[in-house]
């Protein structure tokens, strides 16, 4: 049994939540904009800081996310670094529910398809597809779409390979 087998699936799942809300409340710290940059995590919780966690479950991370102003191009389209950002760190959420490992991208390909404005609801779910060699390699697939038509903005398929344990004592 891996590492991440050793904590139970409710375990798991309280551990990706713990994790997802960790980083959105960097975000709403006073050092979020000065010594937070050189710890790390900075550019994800400047970029979750909206989140808002729906659901989580063995094998998936459902959020929602109304698109800041701070985050959109000279256009206000929600720029494509911040959604890369958000289904990265939501996808990891994702596998976390069943490997309670945090995992790191080791390839990701999205596709982008209609722009996301400021202040628009978004949704974003996360889905494990499959695992490979002994769960060490992890597919994910996150979908964001649009809450009130529905409208895909974003499409983004990441393999992870496992990390350190979320806990040392595993």
């Amino acid at each position: 049994m891996g590492m991440g087998m050793a904590m139970g699936m409710e375990e798991q799942e309280t551990a990706a939540r713990e994790w997802l809300e960790s980083i959105i409340a960097k975000s709403q710290s006073q050092d979020a904009a000065g010594e937070a940059v050189w710890k790390g995590g900075f550019f994800d919780s400047l970029s979750l800081s909206d989140l808002r966690i729906s659901r989580l479950q063995v094998g998936q991370a459902l959020c929602s996310f109304r698109v800041p102003a701070h985050l959109t191009d000279g256009e206000g389209n929600w720029q494509a670094g911040a959604i890369a950002t958000v289904m990265d760190d939501v996808g990891a959420a994702a596998i976390m529910t069943t490997e309670g490992l945090i995992k790191i991208s080791v390839q990701f390909d999205i596709s982008y398809f209609s722009p996301a404005r400021a202040n628009e609801e978004v949704e974003i779910d996360a889905r494990i597809l499959e695992h490979k060699g002994g769960r060490r390699l992890t597919a994910v697939v996150v979908e964001i779409r649009k809450k009130g038509n529905g409208q895909i903005v974003a499409v983004g398929r990441q393999w992870m390979t496992s990390g350190r344990p979320l806990h040392s004592n595993l």
